[in-house]
């Protein structure tokens, strides 16, 4: 493999993306790179040529071990978008013109929708412009909404530790026998796509009666039938817990989240900032069944559970990053690494790689035959497809009673 490489880490974090960077860092090291480069905060921080030496951090085989078991994004993430080419080549030549310097020949960007367009967009520039740097996609997202990949990783840890957690809040839920019951909702991320709430269904088993109720974005929120559900159940549950996508949306567009909100931000890519919806429906059900409620919001909890990833998806996301590497020294470019499916039981998965064309920008959302006929149920077919994702674990290694991480220097110190 000629020249140095480069890996970025772009949008919301997860358990297992420096599984990813590991799996980069010790492919390219195997097929002889000299330099293995890591973007701080991702390509807006590339853009300011703000790189760090992985050699500093993973020579050893502990540095990659810990790697592994460290949460969140190890390079710095950010939510920057890169401009539309038209009228904006001085930033993409200024991404080639930071390449050169480093004699880097190869970049792979760890990220969900909206990094693989980065990927897109840099790939086609370098078409165009007869660039002979090679770009590459390494899947992340816990929304589990990329196409064509069986599934994302970071998705499997988070759905563990969401089921995990509803399992956890069943049992204080129903430790109290009261007259009325308590009426727990959970929030959990999800703003398109409800596959992270469909990972509630998981919790029910031998030891686990399960949530009550599950509803995704994938189903527009129908208040009145929420509010008539909510009150059949109280009348028969000594304990009531309901998962709710952050996302649900009624039947006017609005999400359910604003009702209670005079306005709601957004971020840089204009996407509306979620939160507060099992505030409102906890509120709502309070204030006209007189019910004790309970809003428990899993926030940022359940992207970065490290202490209860799955091995399935650290091992997957290891992959990917290491077979990014490979595809592109076999001179692949413009396109992402997806998970193949083989087998359900026993579970086997491989590899390829797919256009990055026919991947950025698309989101998946759950499929019909994952929804019950209800509207907030799940499927048995969706808890075949979601088991295999999360089982086995790593244990952390503890230092004085708590998880060693590994920090990078040149993120704490960024400076904008």
């Amino acid at each position: 493999m000629k020249g140095n490489i480069v890996v970025g880490q772009s949008g919301g974090p997860t358990a297992v993306i420096n599984s990813s960077v590991a799996g980069v860092y010790v492919a390219a090291k195997q097929l002889g790179v000299d330099k293995v480069y890591g973007m701080v905060h991702g390509i807006e921080g590339f853009l300011k040529d703000k790189l760090t030496d992985l050699d500093d951090y993973l020579s050893d085989d502990m540095g990659v071990e810990l790697l592994k078991r460290t949460p969140s994004a190890f390079l710095g993430s950010c939510r920057f978008k890169m401009p539309k080419i038209e009228g904006h080549e001085d930033v993409y030549e200024k991404v080639f013109e930071i390449m050169e310097k480093h004699d880097i020949q190869y970049l792979f960007y760890a990220g969900g929708n909206d990094s693989m367009d980065t990927v897109k967009m840099l790939s086609d520039y370098a078409a165009a412009h007869g660039k002979s740097q090679k770009f590459m996609g390494v899947p992340k997202t816990i929304d589990n909404d990329l196409p064509i990949t069986d599934h994302c990783p970071g998705y499997g840890s988070s759905a563990k530790y969401i089921a995990t957690s509803l399992k956890e809040i069943i049992r204080d839920n129903a430790s109290f026998g009261a007259e009325k019951p308590t009426i727990c909702i959970v929030e959990i991320m999800g703003r398109n796509a409800g596959w992270l709430t469909a990972a509630a269904a998981l919790a029910k088993g031998p030891d686990c009666e399960g949530v009550d109720a599950i509803y995704l974005p994938e189903r527009t929120f129908d208040m009145d039938g929420f509010m008539k559900k909510v009150k059949t159940l109280s009348e028969t549950r000594t304990s009531v817990v309901i998962a709710v996508s952050e996302g649900v949306k009624l039947a006017d567009g609005r999400y359910v989240c604003e009702l209670e909100a005079d306005s709601v931000p957004v971020d840089a890519f204009g996407h509306k900032q979620m939160g507060g919806t099992a505030t409102t429906l906890a509120h709502k059900i309070a204030a006209e069944y007189g019910l004790k409620t309970r809003a428990v919001e899993l926030s940022t909890l359940q992207r970065a559970g490290t202490h209860i990833a799955s091995l399935t998806d650290i091992n997957e996301a290891f992959q990917v990053g290491h077979d990014a590497v490979v595809a592109a020294d076999q001179g692949k470019t413009g396109e992402m690494i997806i998970l193949k499916r083989d087998c359900d039981s026993p579970y086997e998965c491989g590899t390829s790689s797919y256009d990055i064309h026919q991947i950025a920008n698309v989101e998946r959302a759950v499929p019909d035959e994952y929804i019950g006929a209800d509207g907030c149920s799940i499927t048995a077919e969706y808890i075949k497809y979601a088991r295999p994702l999360i089982i086995g674990e790593l244990t952390p290694v503890f230092v004085n009673g708590l998880p060693r991480h590994i920090l990078c220097r040149e993120v704490i110190e960024y400076e904008k």
